[in-house]
């Protein structure tokens, strides 16, 4: 139950990386015939992606994943426009490959915006248009939140930023495959995706990138990716990563519709059984397959290790950050105390689970919750 941190590999994706880890193992910059084979594989790969997102091939641009995407976004698009202004607009709730390429921006001398968010997490758009000036160059919001769900209003932002002429990045990593993901829709410049959360393996993810679009390469060497992305392509990865978005493209409603009634499930079962918990997120415009609870008193981290034990896999957060021990900078965002946001417990849902995994979770969680508590100098009693 943390399919927000990662996901299996559908078989259909297994299979087509198989040829490229085998027999298929040519460079695709190679004029000879096995370096045309394979470069012709990663193009067919590149318009699946493209299609799947609305997108034309040439606005494609592979990346090692989410991470390298977000940066290439904010770091190219900020020195390509540097001449024209230094201001960037994101969010206190991002995930951190966008916060710490801001980070980084501030160190060069740019200004970066950090709006804040309201109890659900949700961006109001009138605190963008607040925030834009003539030397705004980006605006950098998530589409969904990693962490509580939270499903951001980017179709408004997206018609301020075209207003001001500000062009406006969005990381879609835990969208792709959950809800429709259409860059016109959107009215997105820039789009972030990554394959391991979509089914897909780890290690490749991709770029959109408007036609027009000022940016500059973040790594340069052999100038592969058409200058934007140096280095010998990821075959194998970029061929999951083809079937893995042409599938999410085709079930995302079949997958949300199948996830929801699990989600809601755990949600009822959770806040109606268990005393002194609450749901983080907008209750109704979240990802379908997230629920992210607080439970007070005790600590998450406790509550995952003793999941653990009972063959549930679940996390107190983003996977990226967990190791730190730190309070959640998104539960901070929307004003929860350091010390109650340790309590945070997110269970996000995938394609295989069932009823009878939600089942198993609710018959056990009640006692772990009480086991803890009864630890817990904090704890008043029931």
């Amino acid at each position: 139950m943390d399919h927000a941190a990662t996901t299996p590999l559908h078989p259909a994706v297994t299979e087509a990386m198989l040829p490229f880890l085998r027999e298929r193992f040519g460079n695709p910059s190679s004029v000879y015939a096995e370096g045309r084979e394979v470069r012709k594989a990663v193009e067919e790969a590149r318009g699946k992606v493209a299609r799947a997102i609305g997108a034309g091939p040439d606005e494609v641009f592979f990346t090692s994943g989410g991470t390298e995407a977000d940066n290439l976004a904010l770091l190219g698009v900020a020195r390509a426009l540097r001449g024209r202004g230094d201001h960037v607009i994101t969010t206190a709730v991002e995930h951190h490959a966008v916060l710490e390429p801001c980070h980084y921006l501030e160190k060069e001398g740019y200004r970066v915006t950090y709006l804040p968010v309201d109890g659900t997490g949700m961006v109001d758009p009138e605190e963008v248009r607040k925030a834009i000036t003539p030397a705004t160059i980006l605006v950098s919001v998530m589409h969904a939140n990693n962490e509580v769900g939270t499903v951001q209003p980017l179709e408004e932002i997206s018609s301020l930023c075209r207003e001001a002429g500000v062009y406006l990045h969005s990381d879609a990593v835990q969208t792709v495959g959950a809800l429709e993901v259409d860059v016109d829709h959107l009215g997105v410049d820039l789009l972030s995706v990554s394959a391991h959360k979509l089914y897909g393996p780890k290690g490749i993810g991709c770029l959109y990138v408007r036609r027009g679009v000022e940016i500059e390469a973040v790594l340069r060497g052999g100038g592969q990716e058409r200058g934007m992305r140096s280095g010998t392509e990821n075959v194998a990865g970029i061929a999951g990563f083809g079937v893995a978005m042409e599938l999410a493209a085709a079930e995302w409603r079949e997958r949300s519709s199948h996830v929801r009634p699990l989600r809601d499930r755990l949600v009822e079962g959770i806040l109606g059984g268990i005393p002194h918990v609450r749901l983080n997120g907008h209750p109704s415009l979240r990802l379908p397959n997230n629920a992210n609870f607080l439970f007070d008193y005790i600590e998450g981290e406790a509550i995952c290790l003793r999941l653990d034990f009972l063959g549930i896999a679940a996390s107190t957060g983003s996977a990226c950050s967990s190791e730190r021990g730190e309070a959640s900078h998104v539960l901070l965002a929307l004003g929860i105390p350091p010390e109650e946001a340790h309590g945070s417990l997110r269970l996000t849902l995938g394609r295989d689970n069932t009823m009878e995994d939600v089942d198993y979770l609710l018959e056990n969680i009640p006692k772990v919750i009480e086991d803890l508590r009864a630890m817990s100098p904090l704890y008043p009693g029931p």
